[in-house]
């Protein structure tokens, strides 16, 4: 809706109130009396009514380049007002753990642009402690992490997901349909390192085990190569075996598995930027719709 600073500016263009009227869609007594309320909020008139139109008078000259600095910043207001809407070169800032980046935040990122393709990302990709640091500083606008991890914040849990043992091909254990976590750790154990809170050693000391934990590995797939080449044993999630070459691999099972409740955090909704919180309702209606068609 356009204000009285902007009719009037129209007017003084035109010269005329039924033109504008008849732009704007009002009718030519509704654009001379907002004129006319302007002129009484300002305590002076601002337009010579003519026979054919009007024009500013000596006071209007006077007040008229403020007016039009007005009506100008309302416009660069409700244009911005338009980009955010359309999210407009907006950055939407992401902190994940390093193992759900590939198979749920890129297609999510992929989803979200086909709306909004001028959106950009920004990804930082580490640790659960790195991820809640990251959110609590501000470096980011949001983490994808395991909500066991962290405490205090906004969040919508998306799915959980149970680590799965891995050993090398044509080990004995091929025989057994499930494992346990005795038998993850009477090997050698390669360690998925997830920093200071780790899903695979809480459950090693939670059910009283304790793991050779012979190398301690950040990147998954390096694991996985470890394991096929013979080094030792690990646990990693079933996300990671869908994109690696796993069929060589001996993959079970674990009867007390390692779970981890991966979930979308905030801190603030409030303050959070516009594009970042559209990028959340977009994850929240996302998942909604996978419960409801499982």
């Amino acid at each position: 809706m356009i204000s009285r600073y902007g009719i009037f500016c129209k007017v003084v263009e035109y010269g005329n109130f039924t033109r504008v009227g008849e732009e704007l869609g009002y009718s030519q007594s509704a654009i001379s009396q907002t004129v006319k309320g302007l002129e009484r909020e300002l305590g002076m008139t601002l337009l010579e009514r003519r026979k054919d139109g009007v024009v500013l008078s000596k006071d209007g000259q006077e007040y008229y380049p403020f007016i039009l600095r007005i009506w100008t910043a309302e416009q660069a207001l409700e244009q911005k007002r338009q980009e955010l809407y359309g999210l407009e070169n907006s950055l939407v800032r992401i902190g994940a753990v390093t193992s759900v980046t590939r198979n749920l935040i890129l297609p999510l990122m992929h989803r979200f642009k086909e709306t909004y393709p001028t959106v950009s990302f920004g990804l930082l990709q580490g640790e659960y402690t790195n991820v809640e640091e990251w959110v609590n500083d501000g470096a980011v606008d949001f983490g994808f992490t395991d909500l066991k991890m962290v405490s205090g914040y906004e969040n919508i849990p998306l799915y959980k997901e149970a680590m799965m043992a891995v050993f090398p091909p044509g080990h004995p254990v091929a025989r057994k349909r499930v494992v346990s976590l005795q038998d993850v750790a009477d090997e050698p154990f390669i360690l998925l390192d997830e920093g200071k809170k780790s899903e695979a050693l809480h459950a090693f000391s939670q059910n009283g085990v304790t793991p050779d934990v012979a190398y301690k590995v950040s990147d998954n797939f390096t694991v996985l190569e470890m394991v096929r080449q013979g080094f030792g044993t690990a646990m990693v999630y079933p996300s990671i075996l869908e994109d690696a070459k796993s069929e060589d691999l001996v993959v079970r099972p674990i009867k007390t598995p390692p779970i981890r409740q991966v979930a979308l955090i905030w801190k603030n909704w409030d303050t959070m930027p516009f594009a970042a919180r559209q990028f959340v309702i977009f994850v929240r209606n996302w998942h909604k719709k996978r419960e409801e068609s499982l």
